[in-house]
């Protein structure tokens, strides 16, 4: 019967880690072409190609639950609890959403900028001019890190740390052994119910704090919930916005033109922000499952069928982004992009990772004249985080 399904050839590759080693995105487009909904027959999930449908499911919680697993490797995993909010479904996801939003209301996020700009200006001061600097450990790691140090009120010097809790919890993000993995999450875990033990008893004037008190209507986080969500603060809040920034200054530097277009009008840096968000798709793909016997895109989809949605091939969807769709461009606008969902859960850092990506674009183009490549990007093999491992360039003066 699999066989029969539309699109199981193409969907096949989607599960080959060497697909992310290069571009997945002639794949993607042909995905889109011929089969916009096709059957992945070894996972057993639907890919979902195309921006519409994409969209449709994702505002759709009742039909297309996030509680059965978000990634492919969770199929038939069944969790005694969720182990983050992203797996969660109204009405549970609706109090959470109602209990941690107020920790990043843009006007929370707005009070960060000087001390976010303070670090990224302490990184970018070490870029020398006509130097090769790899973006990826001189900037775009550090800098997202130390910046949920201070969210979580702890001494940035931690960052380090961080970095190995989060990469052991992305599947694909390193080829270290199970066991290292394992030990490290538990690790992060101890730490993070630490962290929310402190500051319970003893709040101060930082993030967790906030969440750890906030009990609107006398509804409050427990332990274990507030837990749940520091670790999606450390992974989701870091690995996307570092590769949105070494996706992003890579994408540049290949298309100087694009450069020169920001340095000519810095007011243009906002549009280019959400331009880098679609082109380089940091979460490239969650995974939803069918409660119920319904559709997508005219493709029947039956109950407890699993659907991927794919939103890193729904950036690039001729029909929502037109005839350049497969172009950058820093101007974009309207820019309907899906990089940080969409519906019930958008991302809640949406406001800060603009703000990161934001102030970084704004040093580098005022003091540097134009980003070139110095070596081919390296990129990770994972099918869910668009990583990129190593991106050398070179800054010219301004």
């Amino acid at each position: 019967m699999g066989a029969a399904r539309p699109g199981s050839a193409l969907a096949a590759g989607l599960t080959d880690p060497s697909l992310y080693l290069g571009d997945p995105h002639p794949l993607y487009a042909r995905l889109r072409a011929e089969a916009p909904v096709a059957w992945n027959e070894e996972r057993g999930f639907w890919a979902v190609t195309t921006h519409a449908p994409v969209a449709a499911a994702a505002t759709d919680p009742g039909t297309f639950c996030s509680g059965k697993g978000i990634l492919v490797d969770e199929i038939g995993v069944d969790y005694p609890s969720p182990p983050t909010i992203m797996h969660t479904d109204p009405p549970a996801h609706t109090r959470y959403r109602r209990l941690v939003q107020p920790g990043f209301k843009p006007t929370v996020v707005r009070e960060l900028e000087a001390s976010v700009r303070a670090q990224a200006v302490a990184l970018i001061d070490r870029f020398g001019p006509n130097e090769v600097v790899d973006v990826v450990p001189a900037l775009s790691v550090p800098f997202p890190l130390q910046v949920i140090c201070g969210l979580l009120g702890v001494d940035s010097q931690e960052w380090p740390r961080f970095y190995e809790w989060s990469e052991a919890a992305i599947p694909g993000a390193t080829d270290w052994p199970e066991e290292r993995r394992q030990s490290l999450l538990a690790e992060m875990f101890a730490y993070l119910l630490d962290v929310a033990d402190r500051r319970r008893a003893d709040p101060r004037h930082d993030v967790v704090s906030a969440l750890a008190t906030a009990a609107p209507g006398g509804d409050q986080l427990t332990q274990a919930e507030l837990a749940m969500f520091l670790v999606q603060l450390l992974v989701a809040g870091n690995e996307t916005t570092r590769n949105l920034l070494s996706g992003g200054l890579a994408a540049l530097a290949e298309r100087p033109g694009e450069w020169a277009r920001l340095r000519a009008d810095r007011s243009l840096v906002p549009l280019a922000v959400e331009e880098l968000l679609r082109w380089t798709t940091p979460v490239i793909s969650f995974l939803r499952t069918a409660t119920s016997d319904t559709e997508l895109a005219g493709q029947p989809i039956a109950a407890g069928e699993p659907v991927l949605l794919v939103y890193a091939s729904a950036n690039r969807d001729e029909a929502a982004f037109g005839p350049t769709a497969d172009r950058l461009d820093v101007g974009r606008d309207p820019n309907p992009h899906l990089s940080f969902g969409f519906g019930p859960h958008f991302c809640l850092g949406a406001a800060l990772a603009r703000l990161e990506a934001r102030v970084v674009l704004e040093e580098l183009v005022a003091r540097f004249g134009e980003a070139a490549p110095a070596a081919p990007v390296e990129r990770a093999p994972s099918p869910v985080i668009a990583g990129v491992r190593h991106a050398p360039l070179v800054f010219s003066p301004g």
